[in-house]
């Protein structure tokens, strides 16, 4: 039996691309920390929200590259001598990655109350209709 995928199929040119987006989304984290939340804010805006509590704007770091959107949060080790008698807020570090569609784009994020808000946009691509001249040889 045959495996059919979008590169094998006749009427399917060019997704060999969109077949390793989906192959990377599978591959992607999913431990669950921090937890989050993804809204339609708009028709073509978006917003994730990750709970980062104890993490400052200096701990986080946010990156995109070929459409990968990757939040990484690393706390600091604190210099002082203390003692706990019980250490029940996890300091671990964490990387978060979410794959973008072509034309989403970050806006702006923001750090409010233990939560970080990641703006996404879409924007729509110019329609464009090309007349393709057929040459006798």
């Amino acid at each position: 039996m045959t495996k059919l995928t979008l590169t094998t199929h006749p009427f399917l040119l060019g997704f060999d691309q969109l077949e390793r987006l989906v192959e990377r989304t599978a591959k992607s984290g999913n431990d669950g920390y921090p937890p989050y939340n993804i809204e339609q804010t708009s028709e073509n805006s978006y917003r994730i929200t990750l709970a980062v509590a104890g993490f400052s704007e200096d701990d986080l770091s946010i990156t995109v590259e070929d459409r990968q959107l990757v939040v990484r949060g690393r706390q600091s080790e604190a210099e002082d001598n203390r003692v706990f008698l019980h250490r029940g807020i996890a300091a671990r570090q964490f990387q978060k990655s979410f794959v973008l569609a072509e034309g989403v784009e970050v806006d702006k994020a923001a750090v409010e109350n233990g939560l970080l808000h990641i703006d996404l946009r879409r924007t729509e691509p110019d329609t464009i209709v090309q007349t393709i001249p057929i040459h006798r040889k």
